[in-house]
């Protein structure tokens, strides 16, 4: 029988501090990256109110939430893989609301995504045009470049960063495999500021999040607490044993008529959800034969409640236009 006292992510929504009660790493997976930065543990994003209330009202089941945990004490990255809707990216949310860990890093993946888009941005043109007005100087590189959400998450923060990497199942083939290194050592090098670590050592960044700057000794970058790397895939493609090996691995069940209803009454109230229970069913009914996702329900929810009132008729052609399998061109 297991206690829930090694829970530092609860999974209440419930603010505290408890990532101070973080045990020590793994002998292996021990980093002391200097020199220690600092960032703002509140979710301060431009749309910081929208995604705090989704972290809110996200819904997670006891297996979620000793995962996430799970990969807090290994220092892993977390593979959340399901179907579209069922709150992969929330739980990025979840997490940081929770344990206050700041705005999350978000780096959403495309096929051309690289490593180096995660890490950092150089602007090459901006300082040869400086350059040729004699305006650029190498004291003064850090006006040039700027850490992506991955550099940004590996910075010495004394606490971890929570980086969402969304739909990684969209990347090249070969993108995984090149995040290996980068998972495994927890640092990585700016080799435009290495090149002029003679002269100008240090230089001042700015992070992916706006937040405050952060020094860079000899064009490397190493982190102190490993971030919780929250990965997200619609189960597009498989995945390197390789990297698999080196994940907390979660996969999300689609959502039961239970947590359905427990979703609804979350972020629309528990009388909504007690009066959509018809619904519910026809979602339900509905997922079994196509792909859907729970924000449609949630949509329809809200709008039948709101724009058809107690008309029967108006509640079906209302849901049918909403609840359509996503799958389906009908």
């Amino acid at each position: 029988m297991t206690t829930d006292r090694w829970r530092i992510f609860t999974g209440t929504g419930d603010v505290h501090d408890g990532i101070e009660r973080l045990p020590e790493p793994p002998p292996w997976r021990r980093f002391n990256g200097e020199p220690v930065a600092a960032f703002d543990r509140t979710p301060t994003t431009p749309h910081g109110q929208r995604r705090t209330a989704l972290a809110t009202t996200y819904q997670a089941d006891p297996s979620t939430i000793d995962l996430v945990n799970t990969a807090l004490y290994l220092r892993r990255p977390l593979l959340v893989t399901g179907e579209p809707g069922v709150g992969k990216s929330t739980l990025a949310y979840a997490v940081a609301h929770e344990l206050r860990l700041g705005a999350v890093l978000r780096w959403p993946i495309t096929s051309r995504s690289t490593l180096r888009d995660g890490l950092y941005r150089y602007d090459a043109i901006g300082r040869v045009e400086d350059a040729s007005t004699g305006d650029a100087a190498d004291g003064h590189l850090g006006r040039y470049l700027r850490l992506g959400p991955l550099g940004t998450a590996l910075v010495p923060y004394p606490i971890p960063r929570v980086l969402l990497v969304d739909e990684i199942d969209k990347s090249d083939f070969d993108f995984p495999n090149d995040l290996l290194n980068i998972f495994e050592e927890g640092e990585y090098e700016i080799p435009e500021l290495a090149r002029v670590a003679d002269t100008t050592p240090q230089v001042w960044l700015q992070p992916a999040d706006q937040g405050p700057k952060v020094l860079v000794n000899q064009g490397l970058v190493a982190c102190r607490e490993f971030p919780l790397i929250i990965m997200t895939s619609n189960q597009e493609r498989e995945f390197p044993a390789a990297f698999l090996r080196r994940c907390v691995r979660l996969d999300l069940p689609s959502p039961d008529h239970a947590r359905l209803g427990a979703i609804v009454a979350a972020h629309l109230g528990p009388d909504r959800a007690r009066s959509s229970e018809d619904l519910i069913a026809t979602f339900l009914a509905r997922r079994e034969t196509g792909e859907m996702a729970t924000d449609q329900l949630l949509n329809a929810v809200y709008l039948l409640d709101r724009a058809a009132g107690n008309d029967h008729g108006a509640r079906r052609h209302l849901a049918d236009l909403i609840l359509r399998q996503l799958n389906s061109t009908a």
